[in-house]
């Protein structure tokens, strides 16, 4: 047992980002900070993860500056860590070497002292480069082994079966992660973390795997977990029993649930178990004042916001009813004796009392990450196929199977939970299974995303890919994003400096607006400032476009984020039009009239006020005859398998096509999917236009 524990604290990073869907503002952080410096923790994770992704595309704000704010701060006493996908970074494809350089010189420069380096395979060969550049950099790595579970009844397969295979032997035994820690020291790892990311790791396994990883590899023992499925505070325990040297918790208002486990929790079990907790509990109860309101805060705006929030407790101040006090001093009795079922069972008593969500059935005995599943739930909403989400998760364990049972951890989960999607629509929709498929699936069976723990079948990947063979990602075929001149902003460049050529590297979409939209701003306050005539002379100009039939208006203030249709297209009473994102959470807007849409006075990104204009809508009848006839589809149509946005036609009119040639990139569930014809011909009509949003079936393109 350690005599010293080290904490890692999550809440700005993964606790809200586990609980409140990374919407916690800059503003919101800087009341936190001067307590934070305070804390003394050893660690506090800031970064990486969702933070860059989400700050901008929800919040507006640049995650350098995040980064550097709470640098500044806290200055060197806390590291402050952020997570990374290794050779992903934070993104869903793998990056060259120069890239990963860049990222990890700036990110240190910026003023993160740890980077904890994963790979959603547990490929070591993925996390060689950002642990060489973290280090040159004279940054700390942390390398992160994913851990996971085989499927609980490894039968085959459907496609196993049809080539008459046996069942999987387990694969996720003690061995295969010692041997990953060992790796990851050989290669220069100063930290060695078990990353539980789905909080499947009861307490009798994080035990053992604690005591033999400190036998084999000599290097501080992280332990990071969640609370999801019930196990996360009682395998937190006997990880200290067992002498982790860190442990990953969340101040009181974030722990729990999702999230990893409250560190008063910890504090308790400690203090009784005669172990130093490095934190100054003082430090944190100042902390958790401010986290209280900023819960409720975050409870209002975010949809899908954990409710209630427990009891309020400091331990340096509460006294304990004698039946809990009772409880912790089972649950350090179960630890040191290894009872590992009297541990659970305190645990989950002490929680409960405390008021933190109950254990997730669900999530435990499907065995996947809980966020995973919210994910999947949500964006089926969104395009309407809920449905089908039962035989989606059915389909889970078999399209895992098939793609070489990658772990359940970002990318992997999203690119397995899409598919399983896909497979079950198809499935709706009497095709094969994988008609359709993401690029990002086709990717990770090919072999670009690394080596899968299990080899996949080469039939099958023959089937998926048109190659038997393990195919690695060719970096030397890596295109850097396009970085041009905004006219609307000047004529200045999209990325002005080394951080936001990195910020489109890795976010594409979400960074190309961001950057526009600060830069376009910046411009029109400078222009605005040096002849304020200018802009009302453009309002009014706006303002007189004659209006002649219905408008959709904007119900309160706030900002476009999505535009669902285009003029000309047909619209219904009660069809959603547009999403507003209005005090952090986004609304849909829906019209009350159908008909024709005749004009769009928003673009994405632009910012409303309250009963603004967005669309005008007219009757079908005063739409010209000629519009509507120019759009008559004479020729054999490529549909839209499920609904979804274009990203990239990659035919024009005038094109020849062969049968099974890839004619549209369309964007469902977060993945790519190459949308290919049936026909062949040439390309007569193209119905749609990228950034379009489209339904199931739509047509997309005509081939004659």
């Amino acid at each position: 047992m350690a005599k010293v524990l080290k904490i890692r604290d999550l809440t700005l990073r993964d606790g809200q980002q586990s609980s409140f869907a990374t919407r916690m503002t800059q503003e919101q952080i800087n009341r936190c900070l001067p307590y934070y410096k305070d804390a003394g923790f050893f660690a506090m994770e800031v970064w990486g993860g969702a933070v860059p992704d989400s700050v901008m595309r929800y919040l507006g704000e640049n995650p350098w500056t995040r980064l550097e704010t709470i640098h500044k701060a806290v200055g060197d006493v806390s590291k402050l860590t952020a997570l990374s996908r290794g050779r992903n970074l934070f993104g869903y494809a793998p990056y060259t070497d120069e890239i990963i350089d860049g990222f990890c010189r700036n990110a240190i420069e910026s003023g993160l002292g740890i980077m904890r380096i994963f790979d959603a395979l547990n490929d070591v060969d993925n996390v060689k480069s950002t642990i060489k550049y973290v280090k040159q950099y004279g940054g700390i790595a942390d390398c992160a082994i994913c851990y996971t579970v085989d499927p609980k009844y490894p039968q085959p397969s459907f496609f196993q079966k049809l080539l008459g295979k046996k069942a999987q032997q387990p694969i996720f035994t003690d061995a295969y992660f010692i041997d990953k820690a060992k790796q990851m020291a050989a290669l220069g790892a100063d930290m060695i973390t078990i990353k539980d990311m789905s909080g499947l790791i009861p307490p009798q396994r994080v035990s053992a795997l604690i005591k033999q990883l400190k036998k084999n590899v000599n290097v501080p023992i992280d332990f990071h977990t969640h609370c999801t499925p019930g196990y996360g505070l009682a395998s937190v325990y006997a990880a200290i029993a067992a002498g982790v040297d860190v442990v990953d918790t969340n101040c009181w208002w974030f722990g729990g649930g999702t999230g990893a486990p409250a560190i008063e929790l910890v504090y308790v079990f400690c203090k009784k178990m005669g172990v130093e907790l490095q934190a100054n509990m003082e430090a944190v109860a100042k902390i958790n004042t401010y986290l209280k309101d900023i819960r409720k805060e975050l409870e209002i705006s975010v949809f899908g916001a954990e409710k209630p929030a427990p009891k309020a407790f400091n331990p340096l101040t509460d006294t304990l009813p004698a039946e809990v006090e009772a409880l912790f001093d089972k649950a350090v009795e179960a630890a040191k004796a290894e009872n590992f079922a009297a541990l659970l069972d305190a645990s989950q008593k002490i929680e409960a009392y405390f008021g933190f969500p109950a254990p997730n059935e669900l999530v435990q005995k499907a065995e996947i990450p809980g966020g995973m599943y919210s994910n999947m739930v949500a964006q089926l909403k969104q395009l309407k196929a809920e449905d089908i989400l039962p035989r989606a998760m059915e389909l889970i364990p078999s399209v895992r199977m098939d793609a070489g049972l990658p772990p359940l951890v970002t990318p992997t989960s999203q690119i397995v939970g899409a598919q399983a999607v896909n497979c079950a629509m198809d499935e709706k929709a009497g095709r094969a299974m994988y008609t359709n498929k993401s690029s990002q699936f086709v990717s990770l069976v090919k072999g670009e995303y690394g080596h899968t723990p299990k080899a996949v079948d080469p039939e099958f990947r023959f089937k998926i890919c048109g190659v038997r063979e393990e195919t690695p990602y060719d970096t030397s075929k890596y295109k850097m994003q396009p970085n041009p001149e905004l006219p609307e902003a000047g004529g200045v460049k999209l990325a002005a400096n080394e951080k936001e050529v990195l910020l489109l590297e890795l976010f594409p979409l979400v960074a190309k607006t961001f950057l526009t939209n600060e830069k376009k701003a910046a411009y029109e306050a400078s222009e605005a400032a040096k002849a304020p005539k200018a802009a009302e002379v453009k309002e009014e100009k706006a303002a007189a476009t004659p209006i002649t039939g219905d408008t959709v208006c904007a119900p309160l203030p706030g900002r476009v984020i999505s535009l669902l249709v285009k003029v000309g297209d047909k619209v219904k009473a009660g069809q959603d039009i547009a999403i507003l994102e209005a005090m952090k959470m986004e609304n849909n807007i829906s019209t009350d009239y159908s008909g024709i849409v005749k004009q769009i006075f928003v673009k994405e990104g632009d910012t409303v006020a309250a009963n603004a204009v967005l669309i005008e809508i007219v009757k079908e009848s005063e739409v010209v005859v000629e519009k509507a006839a120019s759009t008559a589809v004479t020729g054999n149509a490529v549909n839209a398998p499920l609904p979804g946005r274009v990203i990239s036609i990659l035919v024009k009119v005038g094109d020849k096509v062969a049968v099974g040639q890839d004619v549209v990139i369309l964007e469902a569930m977060k993945m790519e999917n190459n949308i290919s014809t049936d026909y062949a011909g040439t390309v007569k009509q193209i119905l749609v236009q990228e950034g379009d949003t489209v339904a199931a079936d739509a047509k997309l393109v005509v081939v004659e």
